[in-house]
């Protein structure tokens, strides 16, 4: 990540800082300050993009802790050119990442035990790895990182193949896990009895939920997959999705829409 923290700076500072040039020689104090409440994700990452110019940095509130609005996230010391330089770069990751892991905490809350929020490939291009890592200070859980990391045939694999049964047979032969996206409740059915052992119910209202866990149960295959709830699912209507049988649910908008925790730096 270190090499990624290096390529904000520079994409902020490649023109130079003209205004910072206009300071004097002189070390100030400043303070990272919340203006709202929320859970701290990226803590770490604006201490060593303060540390790139030797600014000195104490960490009040870690990643995965909650701050209060008006509390103090960080403490940071040096030349007054080299923190308001490196301020702006420092403050959008920690301001981002933290309302990606707030949205996360409030989301994972509203579930029953047992029942994982999971993160979804929907995230900002370069940013994948800081997005990830806030969700799981929210208490989420991490699903692909990339499309290498398990076979996942989805709607547009099967149009172009032309079958979900030679897909999955085929993942099947291929062997390990993979998961398989359907849209009705005959589909998850179908898929459990070729061998899928994750199943994504896209855009399941929970009354179909109900309906697929009720046929698999049926024929003995509920204990042999893994529901995914995933499509549809908000604030408001998630705990009725963890109440619905399924073992997770995904949230796209968790890393694609979470709004900023606003953070400011007060120079003291």
């Amino acid at each position: 990540m270190d090499a990624n923290l290096e390529r904000f700076v520079r994409e902020d500072l490649a023109g130079g800082d003209p205004t910072g040039d206009m300071l004097p020689d002189v070390r100030i104090s400043a303070e990272v300050v919340a203006r709202r409440r929320g859970v701290v994700s990226g803590a770490r990452h604006a201490a060593a993009i303060f540390g790139m110019r030797r600014c000195d940095t104490d960490i009040v509130v870690p990643d995965g802790s909650v701050v209060e609005a008006g509390g103090i996230v960080m403490g940071v010391r040096g030349r007054a050119a080299d923190v308001l330089a490196l301020e702006r770069t420092a403050l959008n990751l920690l301001s981002r990442m933290s309302g990606i892991a707030t949205m996360s905490r409030e989301l994972a809350s509203r579930l029953p035990p047992g029942v994982r929020l999971l993160s979804t490939r929907k995230t900002a291009p370069g940013l994948r790895e800081f997005d990830k890592e806030a969700v799981e200070a929210g208490g989420g859980f991490r699903h692909r990182m990339g499309l290498g990391d398990m076979i996942m045939i989805k709607d547009n694999h099967i149009a172009a193949a032309g079958s979900l049964d030679g897909l999955v047979r085929e993942a099947v032969r291929r062997g390990g896990r993979f998961e398989v996206e359907v849209d009705a409740p005959a589909d998850a059915l179908r898929a459990a009895r070729l061998g899928a052992p994750v199943i994504m119910l896209d855009n399941f209202t929970p009354e179909m939920i109900h309906e697929a866990v009720s046929a698999l149960d049926a024929e003995g295959l509920r204990g042999a997959v893994e529901l995914e709830a995933s499509g549809g699912i908000t604030l408001e209507n998630i705990a009725e999705y963890g109440r619905s049988g399924v073992d997770c649910v995904s949230v796209g908008y968790v890393t694609n829409s979470a709004p900023c925790l606003d953070m400011g730096l007060d120079v003291r």
